[in-house]
């Protein structure tokens, strides 16, 4: 689960395997599998972040494997 905050400020959790698209037009939009949308003040760079710490977390090691692979 990753903590984004609403263009409001209120913040919400969304739960990052569900997440299919993140899209900036200017607002960040977060597209869930479920077709449910939320937009966020988070850029995608941010949003990435958020998510690679949340797969760190739950599958430590991940990192090492990612980094891994893009240099093969």
């Amino acid at each position: 689960m990753i903590k984004v905050t609403r263009l409001n400020g209120t913040q919400l959790v969304i739960n990052a395997d569900l997440i299919e698209t993140i899209e900036e037009r200017p607002d960040t939009i977060v597209s869930l599998t479920n077709e449910h949308r939320f937009v966020v003040k988070e850029s995608i760079s941010e949003l990435l972040d958020l998510i690679a710490d949340y797969r760190q977390r739950c599958h430590p090691g991940w990192r090492s494997v990612v980094r891994e692979q893009e240099r093969e």
